[in-house]
């Protein structure tokens, strides 16, 4: 007998290799949870060359937390070892109104602009605030 597989499933799970998260995401990812009560929402976010934003809403007090790893599949095995841990396929209006944003989260999140006192000139000011000149008045 051979050891060929009888069906293209079975052929598509022996070529597929498993993905492993990475040991500090889990630490992180699981002490988040932990925090919220046991349980949290997903929200996979892919983010170009830089990976997958991995976004944590917290189920009892809808605190943010994120994480980045290197592909989908990454992020997937992430949610699948995390217990309590639930993907959320996209940000709705449900998941969206639970969110509670710790005090100074919108100051580190704007980063340098938040203790600023002058502000460059915007570079759109031409587009946003057009000076319009009919040429028929002169």
């Amino acid at each position: 007998m051979t050891d060929a597989p009888s069906t293209d499933t079975e052929a598509l799970q022996q070529n597929t290799p498993t993905v492993t998260a990475p040991k500090e995401v889990l630490a992180a990812v699981r002490g988040f949870v932990a925090r919220e009560g046991g349980s949290a929402k997903a929200v996979l976010q892919p983010i170009g060359a830089a990976g997958v934003r991995v976004t944590l809403v917290g189920e009892s007090g809808g605190v943010l937390g994120d994480r980045v790893v290197n592909d989908l599949a990454t992020a997937k095995a992430v949610i699948d070892v995390v217990d309590g841990l639930e993907e959320a396929p996209e940000w709705d209006r449900e998941l969206i109104s639970t969110v509670t944003p710790q005090k100074g989260h919108y100051a580190k999140m704007a980063g340098w602009v938040a203790n600023q006192k002058r502000f460059p000139k915007a570079r759109n000011t031409k587009i946003v605030n057009p000076t319009y000149r009919d040429p028929g008045l002169g």
